[in-house]
């Protein structure tokens, strides 16, 4: 076992994108579990773009991150000490982390994870918050039917690659929205959507209203600014937009110049009678054992695939976590902070 505990903490509050500055790297001795605790060695670690609200002493649905402490964050670990009669030492466990090699736990929101069931990085993917936020928005906001467009922002990301294929398993004609030519073409041959374009591209509005000739009655909103804007127009009459995400917007200082959307928008969410719902997953998670059972079996009868993007190293860790705000990861992005003895 190694001497210390390695650490990203937050050394400053970011103004506008996050840079190394915001972040450093610590050693503390590994902490010892108390009665009742478990130390849990991290496997991998989680980077999603909520985290970036955390970073912001701003008021919101959960705490801020506090200077000088570790990251907040999720991850998988194994149970290296225990002095907890639910947790044995080597369970695999998926619970709040932090950035950083050891953790202690009292076990509140702990769960096991079984190896022989699927890869033990999918228990914060595709098996994990992505894919239960993905289930939940699309199938209790979106309520999609068949037959119906169901359109998604950042499709080739942890959430939207699981929000499409659940429509076409659903019976829906799944369009994608990404950031690359080669994002675009994995979600249309490998994970089966039917269209995907491009945000990037000159004529994206156009190629946009091509590829849903009929309309769009379920929008999975990640992204938020200028795809929105495409998407708006198209909107059908009573179409859903489950309001996870504004990946867009997280970096901003000021509000954005240009065309004032916001009547557009009110008019026809009037006339069109459009809902529009934002959620938090974590207020969610009562529908975890009937989103096991329905992934899981997808999964396993091969109707949804996923991809990771996967960093080596936790001192990685911020440059990665830029990068996800960027766009640059492709699929569910990890940090592996030590060897997972799981995989061969």
């Amino acid at each position: 076992m190694s001497k210390m505990n390695k650490q990203i903490v937050l050394k400053s509050r970011p103004e506008g994108e996050p840079t190394e500055d915001n972040f450093g790297v610590v050693e503390t001795p590994i902490p010892t579990p108390g009665d009742g605790q478990i130390l849990v060695k991290v496997i991998y670690m989680s980077l999603d773009p909520y985290m970036r609200g955390r970073m912001s002493a701003a008021k919101s649905y959960s705490a801020s991150a506090e200077i000088d402490k570790p990251m907040l964050g999720g991850g998988v670990g194994v149970v290296e000490q225990s002095n907890n009669n639910n947790f044995a030492v080597g369970d695999y466990v998926v619970c709040a982390t932090g950035w950083q090699s050891y953790c202690l736990s009292d076990g509140t929101g702990v769960l096991k994870i079984d190896p022989d069931n699927a890869p033990i990085s999918t228990g914060v993917g595709v098996l994990g918050m992505p894919g239960l936020t993905a289930y939940y928005g699309l199938l209790k906001i979106g309520q999609p039917k068949a037959g119906e467009t169901v359109v998604v922002a950042a499709a080739s990301g942890a959430v939207g690659s699981v929000v499409g294929q659940i429509a076409k398993i659903k019976g829906c004609r799944a369009v994608g929205i990404a950031g690359s030519a080669e994002k675009c073409a994995f979600v249309v041959d490998e994970l089966g959507f039917d269209a995907c374009l491009n945000y990037k591209a000159p004529d994206f509005k156009e190629e946009l209203a091509a590829a849903c000739p009929d309309g769009i009655d379920v929008y999975f909103e990640n992204v938020g600014g200028d795809v929105f804007e495409a998407v708006l127009p198209l909107f059908n009459d009573d179409a859903r937009v489950p309001l996870c995400g504004l990946i867009s917007q997280y970096n901003a200082t000021e509000l954005p110049t240009g065309t004032n959307m916001l009547p557009a928008l009110m008019r026809d969410m009037l006339t069109k009678r459009i809902l529009i719902q934002g959620f938090i997953i974590s207020f969610h998670f009562d529908l975890l054992p009937q989103f096991l059972k329905d992934v899981g079996g997808w999964i396993t009868s091969g109707e949804l695939k996923y991809r990771e993007d996967i960093v080596e190293g936790i001192e990685n860790a911020p440059e990665a976590f830029m990068g996800l705000l960027k766009g640059k990861n492709f699929g569910k992005l990890l940090v592996r902070v030590a060897e997972d003895p799981t995989r061969n």
